[in-house]
């Protein structure tokens, strides 16, 4: 019975508050996903910028030049 203690404002509607609690854990953790996403591939041309620019910039570039 000490469990109950914590819903007794939401005791009408409890699936409503786990839905809402997964929705918002399911967005965090998407957001957290694209966070990661973009740090790794931002590393990745940090660390070899070179073979993140396609190759046809760099032709022409070396055309100009």
């Amino acid at each position: 019975s000490g469990c109950t203690v914590m819903e007794v404002g939401s005791t009408a509607e409890p699936d409503a508050l786990d839905v809402d609690q997964g929705l918002t854990l399911a967005c965090i953790g998407f957001l957290c996903l694209l966070l990661v996403a973009m740090i790794i591939r931002c590393a990745k041309v940090i660390m070899d910028p070179y073979s993140a620019i396609p190759t046809s910039t760099w032709e022409e570039q070396h055309l100009d030049d």
